[in-house]
């Protein structure tokens, strides 16, 4: 886990414009821009070339265009026909690949109806193409409302629709066992908000031991779980779990943020496993791209590096 200097030290990074300016102006140039790293570019199309050379490595895709927190009606719509032009994009390439997407992109602190249809219209949109959505899951203030949408939803006959659950909930154990029962297709993640203690897990200890059984439960009685995970013993885990209960790896998948840990994403997919690489792209990269760093020292010493090179450069 990163250290508590240098969360501070990100904190003013973020919070820095000249930094910010810098990281903006020089992190997704062509060809050395150092954001690259974990994004996959500011247009489709060059996430579609991602894509495509990942497929054609055995890599699967989710598309995941940047984007939350939306605060106008015209740009959770907006929100809506950039989704339904990924879709229409990814058909139109036939590349292997998803789309994940967030409820308050569509709209759901709007107005929940507004929401809805433009949720509806991927949906449509995506089934047409038989193609899958997974609707991320957000803070723990948007949990309820997420899982209402994704039972109504089911309710009302979209099953190419999918949802993702946070180990480090206290309340993610009944979620996961009504989830099963729905045969819903679940993501399992440990979680990335900041949550109190009355709601989640504090140590990394018990947020891990709460992963790994609520993975035994998907894998054993879940419909095609996403074991969402950078964690090298809790995949050392769910390798030899499924061994020995006989799950084959065509029941499951890995899930991976595109940039992190490639070595381990090569070694599972030439080990044989199915694994989904999240592709995140859009001008709205920024956030996301800080998110990222924090979550390992060595990542600060990476920024760092290339923010010194780029103003050698510019010197």
């Amino acid at each position: 886990m990163i250290s508590g200097l240098s969360r501070k030290f990100l904190h003013y990074l973020a919070g820095n414009e000249t930094v910010r300016q810098v990281i903006t102006s020089y992190g997704m140039t062509p060809q050395s821009g150092f954001a690259r790293r974990f994004i996959a570019g500011e247009t489709l199309e060059e996430a579609l070339q991602v894509v495509r050379d990942l497929n054609q490595r055995g890599f699967l895709a989710t598309l995941d265009a940047l984007g939350e927190n939306v605060t106008q009606e015209v740009e959770a719509r907006q929100a809506a026909m950039r989704y339904i032009q990924v879709l229409e994009k990814i058909d139109e390439v036939k590349a292997d690949s998803n789309i994940s997407l967030k409820l308050t992109q569509m709209g759901l602190d709007i107005d929940w109806k507004l929401c809805w249809d433009n949720l509806t219209a991927i949906l449509d949109k995506a089934r047409a193409y038989q193609n899958f959505v997974r609707i991320d899951m957000e803070s723990s203030a948007y949990t309820q409302r997420t899982l209402d949408m994704y039972r109504l939803l089911r309710e009302k006959g979209y099953t190419n629709v999918g949802v993702v659950i946070q180990a480090y909930l206290y309340r993610s154990e009944k979620d996961v066992k009504d989830l099963i029962a729905l045969k819903a297709r679940v993501r399992l993640c440990k979680g990335a908000y900041s949550e109190p203690g009355h709601i989640a897990f504090q140590d990394k200890r018990d947020v891990d031991k709460n992963y790994v059984h609520l993975m035994k439960m998907l894998l054993t009685e879940g419909n095609y779980p996403a074991i969402a995970t950078h964690d090298e013993a809790i995949i050392q885990i769910a390798k030899e779990f499924t061994k020995a209960n006989r799950i084959s790896p065509e029941r499951f998948e890995f899930q991976m943020l595109y940039g992190i840990r490639r070595d381990l994403q090569e070694k599972l997919v030439k080990e044989g496993y199915n694994l989904r690489i999240y592709i995140p792209f859009g001008k709205e990269w920024f956030p996301y791209f800080m998110r990222r760093l924090g979550e390992r020292p060595a990542n600060v010493q990476f920024l760092v590096t290339n923010i010194l090179r780029e103003f050698v450069k510019a010197g």
